[in-house]
């Protein structure tokens, strides 16, 4: 028999019992959109933390206090020894005209609860900070305006909010010019952020930013900041503007390198850190899908087997006309094949109308070599799992097979 006549051969086989292999290619069809759907959902995810690490900035450096928590406190002003990351620190390094530093912005942060005349939301980030925090990384203010340094150096009252903030305690009018309660201190509005990208279950758009100045006197003391963003002078400059860093800052804090008072990162190495983790998430996503396609192999197999024996007098028929043993092994493995492969297709297709809907608050990215992938694995399950029934087709002597029918 030729090729087509094979294949025509076991398309017949397949539509001989409709219901069977409607539900053989469900099986296969799941297995393999699942195959899809999770390793696109895997991508998204991935997709969402990188948007959220680049959003920082290409030429963005951190540099955080070990052992510190949100901010400092009244406390840790008397503690604040040499090897404390203050405001004061963060002045001397701006002023110290590193050559691949453009600028150091302190930050303090902690989290409190926050209220208007109309609503109110616990646990909501704030965080105190300089101008310059617009400037760094792609942080910008939507509507309004940022707060000025003459109300950085005035300790002022005022803050630019988050989106979701802003929506949550004003809902049906703007935030801008109104007053906002800061764990009871009042605050004026003067600006909204443009929208931030989240990760998880932390929502960006859910902070207060306000004078670094206020933030300490009303609420973290003037010890020491709990992080400092450094912006380099170009994304190539990122490495000697954080060797620059470190000398300068173990200077200020009289240190030596083995000293471990605060740690420094930069995008570059959050990526790859994101980008490693990501991809064995992925991987553990696929190899939890790849057993639906299994399962999916095994009710091939099941359906096979009966189609063995259901057609036992045909298979002795065909092989008393002359029909070789590779003959009938062909065809019963083309069936399995094409079985798996109409599943497979029917698969991407439900995959792909997946990915148009979030997922447990991800937004699948579908991998250009998931399709082909999991297409691929599909028939090759279904001729894997084919070869035994079809092997015992083409194993069965004429005058055997004819008696047994």
């Amino acid at each position: 028999m030729s090729i087509f006549e094979i294949l025509i051969s076991a398309f017949r086989g397949v539509t001989a019992n409709k219901l069977r292999s409607i539900l053989t290619l469900l099986g296969v069809m799941i297995g393999v959109a699942s195959v899809i759907l999770l390793l696109a959902v895997g991508n998204g995810s991935a997709q969402e933390v990188k948007n959220a690490i680049s959003s920082l900035g290409a030429n963005t450096i951190t540099v955080r206090a070990s052992g510190m928590g949100g901010g400092g406190g009244e406390e840790s002003t008397a503690a604040s020894t040499d090897k404390v990351i203050t405001t004061a620190v963060a002045d001397q390094l701006a002023a110290a005209d590193l050559g691949h530093v453009s600028s150091v912005t302190p930050q303090v942060s902690t989290s409190l609860t926050v209220s208007s005349t109309n609503a109110s939301s616990d646990s909501v980030s704030i965080v105190g900070t300089t101008t310059n925090y617009f400037d760094v990384g792609t942080t910008g203010v939507g509507t309004g305006e940022a707060f000025t340094d003459a109300e950085v150096t005035s300790s002022a009252k005022v803050a630019v909010i988050g989106q979701t903030l802003a929506t949550t305690l004003f809902p049906s009018a703007s935030a801008l010019g109104e007053s906002i309660s800061v764990d009871g201190t009042p605050f004026t509005v003067v600006g909204v952020l443009e929208n931030q990208s989240s990760t998880g279950a932390t929502d960006a758009n859910f902070v207060v930013i306000a004078p670094i100045t206020r933030i300490q006197k009303s609420f973290t003391g003037f010890g020491a900041v709990s992080t400092l963003s450094v912006e380099a002078t170009d994304s190539d400059s990122v490495d000697a503007a954080e060797g620059e860093i470190e000398i300068m800052l173990n200077q200020l804090l009289g240190q030596t390198e083995d000293d471990e008072s605060y740690s420094i990162s930069n995008q570059s190495s959050l990526l790859e850190t994101q980008e490693e983790s990501a991809d064995s998430f992925t991987v553990l996503l696929g190899v939890v899908a790849a057993i639906s396609l299994l399962v999916g192999g095994i009710g091939v197999t099941n359906v096979m087997l009966v189609s063995v024996t259901e057609r036992t007098k045909e298979i002795g028929i065909r092989k008393a006309l002359g029909a070789t043993r590779g003959a009938i092994l062909g065809q019963f493995l083309a069936e399995a094949a094409t079985l798996t492969l109409l599943g497979g297709l029917l698969g991407v297709v439900a995959a792909l109308i997946g990915a148009n809907y979030e997922i447990y608050g991800t937004q699948p990215v579908v991998l250009d070599y998931s399709i082909p992938l999991a297409l691929g694995v599909s028939v090759a399950i279904g001729v894997f799992f084919g070869v035994y029934p079809a092997g015992r087709a083409a194993a069965m002597r004429p005058i055997q097979a004819l008696r047994a029918a």
